[in-house]
């Protein structure tokens, strides 16, 4: 009879989601990530029709990115006391209406608002990986997440070349309203399959915005893992800000081509599940390690891809920055997931905040990097943001 209790007494682990349930979460979180760089290789389109000068063009991208940055904190917290499912349609449904917006625009003023809707609505992405990340039990958790993380880096890198390629056949608007289709399809799948999923704490929102810093004084895994993504994803920005300007100026490449060498790029996205299974077995340690290294050696070695001028050893080494960088986001999200459930989205959110920052961060310097000093400024200030992550995850391993 007591063995019978303690069989009661212990909670079974969370039955898995169905893999077509991870595939549609995954493919969900791409497709609106996507959301936020489509505009980015169109502005040369974009600005004439709407009367957007050259001078403020660049804002047409950040208007959306800030967007972004300000749901990421207080939008994608929310699922501490919001339901999940219910959060996730209704992000999706503004964003529908935003992309419609921004089809729709003939001026400016409406254009900038409909982005600043759609970067605020897509962080829906951030409300889903926590959620899937709870349905699935502790000892599979990397793998899954992994894959659901490759569906999000598949939309960030496919974005740019599939705007590029519908922009030349039908024009910049058509973009827009496929990425609205796209989320209408996408919302209908998630409102038969996910299931719900009410939050644990019963508090205020207030309270939560409020709680923020001192959740992130509280953990400090969040910060370190927070810190070293910073830099990582600083780093995957400068990156791919610079990379145009490179292949363009070195290799004569146009809009297009451009595009197919991000679209080569996407392949790191393979890395993610792998990188998960390391996290599964308590290689955690080691993931890290290995993905700080391949990042620093990886922008390394662009310089002498370039010197050499081998496209093709730039395309592989873009592939290998990916990785890395993906490489560790699964293995951090995989670690700030473990948190108790009634914090998970505030973890999630203070998270990707700094790690926006860091990227934003990384994206400005790109361009003056590259302009003051050409690549091999630009490469050996990717190289160095993976060597300070890995100076910080050694001293802070070493002081736990």
């Amino acid at each position: 009879m007591h063995e019978m209790m303690m069989a009661d007494s212990i909670a079974p682990e969370p039955q898995a989601p169905s893999t077509a349930l991870v595939t549609i979460v995954g493919v969900a979180a791409g497709a609106l990530v996507a959301n936020l760089y489509y505009a980015q290789p169109l502005i040369a389109s974009i600005g004439p029709e709407l009367g957007i000068g050259l001078d403020v063009a660049g804002s047409v991208v950040s208007v959306t990115q800030i967007g972004y940055g300000i749901g990421l904190f207080f939008l994608v917290s929310l699922a501490d006391i919001v339901e999940s499912r219910r959060l996730v349609l209704i992000s999706l449904g503004l964003t529908c209406l935003g992309l419609i917006g921004a089809a729709t625009s003939s001026a400016a003023a409406p254009f900038f608002i409909a982005s600043f809707i759609i970067g605020i609505c897509s962080t829906g992405a951030q409300v889903l990986l926590p959620f899937i990340a709870q349905l699935i039990p502790e000892a599979r958790r990397g793998r899954m997440v992994g894959n659901v993380m490759a569906g999000l880096l598949g939309g960030i890198m496919l974005a740019r070349p599939v705007a590029l390629f519908v922009s030349a056949s039908f024009g910049w608007r058509a973009v827009f309203w496929l990425s609205a289709a796209l989320m209408l399809v996408i919302g209908a799948a998630l409102f038969a399959m996910m299931p719900k999923n009410r939050p644990v704490g019963g508090t205020t929102y207030p309270r939560i915005i409020g709680s923020m810093l001192g959740l992130l004084k509280s953990l400090p895994m969040l910060r370190r893992r927070a810190a070293y993504q910073a830099l990582m994803f600083g780093a995957f920005n400068l990156f791919w800000t610079a990379a145009p300007l490179m292949l363009a100026d070195r290799f004569g490449l146009g809009e297009q081509q451009i595009g197919l060498f991000a679209l080569a790029g996407a392949g790191g996205a393979l890395a993610a599940p792998v990188a998960g299974r390391l996290a599964d077995r308590g290689h955690s340690r080691i993931a890290t390690i290995a993905a700080m290294l391949l990042l620093a050696l990886s922008f390394l070695g662009t310089i002498w891809a370039l010197a050499s001028a081998i496209l093709a050893g730039l395309v592989l080494l873009a592939v290998l920055i990916d990785a890395a960088v993906q490489g560790n986001q699964v293995v951090s999200q995989r670690m700030i997931f473990s948190v108790s459930p009634e914090i998970r989205g505030r973890t999630n959110a203070l998270y990707m905040t700094i790690t926006f920052m860091g990227g934003a961060i990384g994206s400005f310097l790109g361009t003056l990097t590259y302009h003051g000093g050409g690549w091999t400024a630009t490469a050996g200030t990717g190289a160095l943001a993976g060597l300070v992550a890995l100076l910080l995850f050694a001293v802070e391993s070493r002081s736990r």
